[in-house]
């Protein structure tokens, strides 16, 4: 359960105060709305109890007096009164729900702007795989996602109250003034010791579902394994069902079993004391106004403070509309001011960065293990802001130092690497070897935490972030696959251009894919999701194309860099130096880098670097490295012998 539960008084005043500090989120109007509906919904029953009271209390004089007295009259009113008292609660239940959710969403829009701006604050990635950070946006998202227990919910819930609080004291005061104070006060004391055991008592069970969030986790996912599609084929192939019910019903009593029992014991039980006291009080209350008798309260009085009594005692009970809403619904609000301070020192951390090359940042959440060395502003080798360009001669890394939060050994120290401008840089090496890394510091992803990277002998970190990387036209891995058109899938790549249509045929043609787009229904205005009217989708290899066609839109834009990471790696080695080749190709004269744990898909690359143990290991040519027999024609024969049984592997290349 997460940490936003409130645990004693002085939290749950604290969390009622946060919600009310963000009431003004929905704007005054709607609040104002919504507490005008509120009040008149809590003066309505009450008011609805005083006509009918009067109403019964007329009626034997009404009788008496017949159809066109006075006292018939004063019954029709009262009747009227009752009706229009009735029919307007009616009424104004479904416009309180309705300002609620519009309470609800304002409050909520506002919440998930403030969590996109925190998650894109910052100019580097560092927050968004901080896995500590991660817990934080993830609870914040997923809350506000759902929409049941968000902070909007607690905030339209808070306002829900004031019907609920507005009521209980017009009962009050109508035993009152009606009957007695002290019976009144009675009524009130059994109306809050049931709603503390409500509220209490969901407060405290709660938090049993921290003891088995683990069993609950495990049973959602089993739930959910069940219901979607990608495991559905070994699920029926394997016959997996048998053992998946049973495994879903273990998981599930193993914390439902628990949690009931806790809840019988939270719940359950104090009930019946609450409930032996609210008798006691109760009938207290209704023998002392018999015993009054019409001597001194007349039957107007008897059955109003009847009604109110009854009225007040089903106060007591569960408010649906408010008691969960204001009890977790600022879990993702709690969620998203510990993501935002989270990632207030990362922006200091790249601030420094950019003031100074040597540097050691200091880091977000408490527990979170940092390099031991301080964060040095040195004035003297600050660099001063100027117009970013592409590489004329060489990007170079000097004695660059990295290593991720969290992590106790560094990626890099002391890397010392030259690419040279206008040729294609393969860098190779075994998984965990720091290409990614390499790539993410290139892009300013990450600053270094020692040392620089230049451009021509210019630090890369003299010039604004998006201007650097506006020179820079990357192919990730992970690359992503936007649900829009293909012309929008082209264009992303230099968004300020998406317009320039031939442009986007050009690049397309240049990736080779230009004949499949234009097969497809609507050509480059085709969506590229099945589920959206006329959408499609394409082949793993065809979307590698799109996204290698936005890289080269890019580089027609001003891209002087072009980095391929490792998008080819779910393909076969030989599909994959197919891919390579045709890179090569259409990149010719320009400054790439190809990013490949696939030692034999590189060898066209003028220049190969091998990546390994923090450092470059090897460099040179891809004949060359292959003659030194060393640590690149080993790893390369090693791969090639999978694929063939010619030690020369399966390009046919000789040492």
């Amino acid at each position: 359960m997460s940490q936003g539960v409130p645990e004693t008084f002085g939290d749950v005043v604290r969390v009622r105060l946060r919600i009310i500090r963000l009431t003004p989120a929905a704007g005054w109007g709607a609040v104002a709305a919504t507490v005008a509906c509120t009040v008149a919904l809590g003066l309505l029953p009450v008011g609805f109890a005083v006509a009918t009271s009067v109403m019964l209390g007329r009626v034997p004089a009404a009788v008496a007096a017949g159809p066109d007295s006075a006292e018939w009259a004063e019954v029709v009113v009262a009747f009227v009164l009752a009706s229009a008292a009735f029919c307007a609660q009616q009424a104004l239940t479904p416009l309180q729900n309705a300002l609620g959710e519009l309470v609800t969403r304002r409050v909520d829009g506002r919440m998930y702007d403030r969590l996109m701006a925190a998650s894109l604050r910052s100019p580097g990635i560092a927050p968004l795989e901080d896995q500590r950070l991660l817990d934080e946006l993830s609870e914040a998202g997923t809350e506000l996602e759902q929409g049941f227990q968000s902070p909007g919910r607690a905030v339209a819930g808070m306002l829900h109250l004031i019907a609920r609080v507005t009521q209980l004291a017009g009962y009050v005061v109508v035993v009152g003034v009606a009957f007695s104070w002290w019976a009144a006060a009675g009524v009130l004391a059994v109306v809050l010791a049931f709603r503390q055991g409500q509220r209490g008592g969901l407060r405290r069970y709660s938090r049993v579902f921290r003891t088995v969030a683990a069993r609950r986790r495990e049973s959602l996912y089993l739930r959910g394994l069940a219901m979607h599609a990608p495991a559905a084929k070994e699920i029926r192939v394997f016959g997996l069902l048998p053992w998946l019910l049973a495994r879903y019903r273990q998981a599930y009593l193993a914390w439902v079993m628990p949690a009931w029992r806790e809840r019988r014991r939270i719940l359950l039980w104090p009930y019946f004391g609450y409930t032996a006291f609210g008798l006691v009080v109760t009938a207290a209350v209704l023998v002392a106004l018999a015993r009054a008798g019409a001597d001194q309260v007349a039957l107007t009085g008897m059955a109003l403070v009847v009604q109110a009594v009854l009225g007040a005692l089903r106060l007591g009970e569960f408010y649906p509309e408010a008691d969960v809403q204001t009890q977790f619904g600022m879990n993702a609000y709690e969620a998203l001011r510990r993501f935002e301070r989270g990632v207030e020192p990362y922006l200091e951390d790249e601030e420094r960065a950019r003031d100074s090359p040597e540097r050691t940042p200091a880091r977000a959440l408490e527990g979170t293990a940092t390099r031991d060395a301080p964060a040095v502003r040195d004035a003297s080798r600050a660099v001063t802001p100027r117009t970013a360009a592409a590489p004329r001669r060489e990007l170079r890394f000097e004695g660059v130092a990295f290593g991720y939060p969290g992590r106790p050994e560094p990626v890099f120290d002391g890397l010392d690497l030259s690419i040279p401008a206008g040729r294609c840089t393969a860098i190779v090496g075994v998984n965990g070897a720091g290409k990614t890394t390499l790539v993410k510091l290139l892009t300013r992803l990450y600053e270094p935490d020692r040392g620089r990277i230049t451009v021509d002998g210019i630090d890369i970190r003299s010039y604004p972030v998006a201007e650097w990387r506006a020179r820079i036209a990357v192919i990730f891995q992970d690359f992503i696959r936007y649900e829009a058109s293909v012309a929008d899938n082209i264009g992303l790549g230099a968004v300020e251009h998406l317009d320039r249509r031939e442009e986007i045929r050009a690049a397309a043609a240049d990736a080779g894919i230009l004949a499949d787009l234009d097969a497809l229904p609507h050509g480059l205005d085709t969506p590229l999701a099945r589920h959206m009217t006329g959408g499609t989708d394409l082949s793993g290899g065809q979307w590698q194309r799109v996204a290698l066609a936005r890289a080269l839109f890019r580089l027609r834009h001003g891209g002087g860099v072009l980095v391929l990471d490792e998008p080819t790696a779910s393909l076969d080695v030989r599909a994959e130096a197919r891919f390579f080749d045709e890179f090569v190709r259409i990149t010719r004269d320009r400054t790439t880098i190809l990013i490949s744990h696939r030692f034999s898909t590189v060898r066209h690359a003028d220049h190969i670097v091998v990546l390994d143990g923090g450092g470059v290991l090897e460099q040179g040519g891809y004949r060359e490295l292959l003659r030194r027999k060393g640590r690149f024609a080993e790893l390369y024969r090693l791969q090639a012998s999978r694929f063939t049984d010619d030690e020369e592997g399966p390009a046919g290349a000789t040492a």
